[in-house]
């Protein structure tokens, strides 16, 4: 945030509004420093799939959500605020070779802002599946994947705990963990040292 420059009312209350939020109980969420340049106001968050270590990126799943805030708005948002995050987690490999999974992440993440009524437009993003294997000294480790999904929306106002809720929500189910919601498939979780 502008040094000496106080924050405006409605980006108060989109912080009040995160602060409000209840992600789900797997998650070890933490407020970190916000990117700047960015925007003229801006908070994020840093989550972890629990078992987490502060300042250390859990092997189960990790994510970051910024909250941006220009008072004056910016076109290509199409509003004043503007959510960017993203959520990783590790998976069977197996499952990294889906054809599909890049769909079903991107789908998951809109589900659970709707699920929440999180009320936004303009929202785009891409899914990386990340397929690796080890080699030399890293041969033990054999064969793994990954999914990435960076996306990056524009709230309607500054009620974004659902928002962060549903991001969470996204986060977990990477993971593997769980759905709150019905009728949702989840990824089977990564088996530790892989291979």
């Amino acid at each position: 945030m502008p040094e000496n420059v106080p924050s405006p009312p409605e980006f108060l209350a989109a912080l009040d509004a995160i602060r409000r939020a209840r992600p789900r109980p797997d998650l070890v969420v933490t407020e970190i420093e916000a990117p700047e340049r960015l925007a003229p106001f801006a908070v994020a968050l840093s989550a972890d799939i629990a078992p987490g270590t502060h300042g250390i990126d859990s092997e189960l799943g990790t994510g970051r959500f910024v909250l941006l805030y220009d008072p004056l708005g910016q076109d290509a948002w199409g509003g004043r605020f503007r959510v960017v995050c993203f959520a990783q987690a590790p998976l069977e490999t197996e499952i990294g070779l889906d054809p599909f999974l890049a769909d079903v992440a991107w789908s998951w993440l809109v589900d659970a802002l709707d699920a929440r009524g999180a009320r936004y437009i303009a929202a785009s993003g891409t899914a990386t599946k990340v397929l690796s294997t080890g080699y030399g000294e890293l041969a033990g480790r054999g064969d793994g994947a990954q999914i990435e999904l960076r996306a990056s929306w524009t709230p309607l106002d500054h009620e974004v705990a659902a928002h962060v809720e549903g991001w969470g929500e996204l986060l977990c189910m990477l993971a593997g963990l769980p759905p709150r919601s019905e009728g949702v498939t989840v990824l089977p979780r990564r088996r530790p040292g892989r291979g």
